[in-house]
This record gives C-alpha cells, sequence and structure tokens, in this order.
C-alpha cells in the first residue's frame, strides 16, 4: 500500500473514532454526513455537528483531491505547470459553554506531479491547538503535554520546534501580534527523504492524531457543566470574532481550499454560529476575561509544574 493509499485509510477511520467520542460527551446531537464530488478530481466526506448540549457547532471534514494545480498554486510552490494530489483531516469544533475551549486540528499528505506524472515532491504537515475564552493554566499544560508525550519518540527536540512554529502561525498580525489562543504543535512541508522516512512521518501523522481525543476530551470533560451567563456568552462571541478574522485573512488551508475550488460550505465550516465586533472593546481591569489577554503570547505550557 502505498503512503497516501495508507494515510487516507487512516484519517478515514480517525474521523470516525472523533466523532463517535464528541457524540458521546455531547449526550444529544448527533453528526450529520454529506459526501461531496469535487468536478476536477476527488471530493471528502463532512460530518458537521450542531445544536449540541455541549458543541455549538463543529465539523470533521476528510478530502481526497487531485488535479491540476491552478495557477495562483504554481506561484505559491515556485513550479509550472503541475498536477497534485491532497489528502486530510480537518476540524474545528466550538462548544456552547463559554468556558469551554474552542480547538483545530489538521493532519495533510500532499504530492506534487510533474507533466509526465511522476512524482517531484511530497510533504506532511498538520497540528492541533487551543482557543479558550477563559483560561485554566492545568487545561493548557494538559493539553500541551499530551502532545509533547506524543512526539517525544520521534524526537525529543521535536515538540519545542513545532510549539514555536504554531506560536508563530497562529497570529492575528494585525491585532499587534495577538495570538488566535494558546496554542499546541504546528508544522508544514515534512518531506521524506526515501520510503523509510516516509513511513516514520506517516507513524509520526499517526501519533499526532491518535492524541487529539486525549488532549482535548479531558478539559471538555472539566468544563462542560460549569454555570455560565450572558456576559461570558458575549466575551465568548467577541473572541470568536477574533477566530474568524485569522481563518478568513490569514490561514493557508482555508486560501488553499478556496483557490483549487475545494468545496467551500466545508473549507468555512471552521466559522463559529455567532461572533461579535464591538468597537475598540477592552475588558476591565482585574477581570477573567482581561486574564485572557495576558495569555494570548508564547508560553512554556508543557512545563508548567502542577499546583
Amino acid at each position: 500500500m502505498s503512503i497516501k493509499e495508507a494515510f487516507n485509510q487512516y484519517i478515514l477511520g480517525l474521523q470516525t473514532t472523533i466523532c463517535q467520542a464528541l457524540e458521546e460527551v455531547d449526550g444529544k446531537a448527533r453528526f450529520e454526513e454529506d459526501r461531496w464530488t469535487r468536478p476536477e478530481g476527488g471530493g471528502g466526506l463532512s460530518r458537521v455537528i450542531t445544536g449540541g448540549n455541549v458543541f455549538e457547532k463543529g465539523g470533521v471534514n476528510t478530502s481526497l483531491v487531485h488535479g491540476d494545480l491552478p495557477a495562483t498554486m504554481q506561484q505559491a510552490f515556485n513550479v509550472g505547470q503541475s498536477r497534485f494530489f491532497a489528502c486530510g483531516l480537518s476540524l474545528v469544533i466550538h462548544p456552547l459553554n463559554p468556558y469551554v475551549p474552542t480547538v483545530h486540528a489538521n493532519w495533510r499528505y500532499f504530492e506534487l506531479y510533474d507533466q509526465n506524472d511522476q512524482k517531484i515532491d511530497s510533504w506532511f504537515g498538520g497540528g492541533s491547538d487551543l482557543t479558550p475564552y477563559y483560561v485554566f493554566e492545568e487545561d493548557g499544560r494538559h493539553f500541551h503535554t499530551t502532545l509533547k508525550k506524543a512526539m517525544d519518540p520521534f524526537g525529543e527536540e521535536l515538540y519545542p520546534l513545532y510549539k514555536k512554529h504554531c506560536d508563530e502561525y497562529f497570529v492575528n498580525k494585525h491585532r499587534q501580534h495577538e495570538t488566535r489562543g494558546i496554542g499546541g504543535v504546528f508544522y508544514d512541508y515534512l518531506r521524506p527523504k526515501d520510503k523509510e522516512d516516509a513511513a516514520r512521518l506517516l507513524r509520526f501523522q499517526q501519533a499526532n492524531g491518535n492524541a487529539f481525543l486525549p488532549a482535548y476530551l479531558p478539559v471538555v470533560e472539566k468544563r462542560k457543566d460549569m454555570a455560565w451567563g450572558e456576559a461570558q456568552q458575549q466575551w465568548q462571541e467577541i473572541r470568536r470574532g477574533r477566530y474568524v478574522e485569522f481563518n478568513l485573512i490569514h490561514d493557508r488551508g482555508t486560501l488553499f481550499g478556496l483557490k483549487t475550488n475545494g468545496r467551500t460550505e466545508s473549507i468555512l465550516m471552521s466559522l463559529p454560529p455567532r461572533a461579535r465586533w464591538l468597537y475598540n472593546y477592552q475588558p476591565p481591569a482585574g477581570t477573567p476575561e482581561a486574564k485572557l489577554l495576558e495569555y494570548l503570547k508564547p508560553r512554556a505550557w508543557a512545563e508548567l509544574s502542577e499546583p
């Protein structure tokens, strides 16, 4: 089995595992399935959850697309006329309770071919990151430590490197370099050197994908029953506005999907159902809302000691 076949098979299984686990935690809502086809080649399976006890809106989507590389992407990759193959799993979960963080994750594989269909490049990319509306240090420590433990067997230098990449990527540069959340890990263009290295990178992707539920679900379980009201919901919606800004202005995955005629509904499922923008709003000093802003910068979460 080729690397692309093995990885596609893996993400389809992971999609089912994640959806089943989230449904169990929610206890009410179920994921709806939407299979779609891309006219230029390929398609995907979008699974969307809405109106749950815990999850207000979320999507866990897989796609496998291929065809001619659009001119805009040729320029981005600095190549001439080419063909491409891309498959991946992308998810965003927006909980109802403002004390439960939004979470995003993506794991993908890409191949590039010349006009004779000979593979000329390939790479893996992915990561997971957490976007809380209220900060609890133990949650950040748990999320980051779980991701670190998944990466450490492949090299203890990887988590610090890919955490740094995440801190530098998920940033609203137009907001005085305010990070979208408290980060996680992010990596891209992991190119296999040979078949053995490709198999190693596939295992690395699987380890990261398998770490998602252990990293996120304990945080959900701990916060989903906390009491909240209108003030907390308003703050959640303000911060969701920042989430929207990043996804529409800076996110490379969103831009790639739109420029390659991906399915718009699936691409934009990452947007929350509600968000707001209040002019020049600043939370009062000393409030839990103001505390969040102090944490929207790189921090050594995995190194925080237990209280």
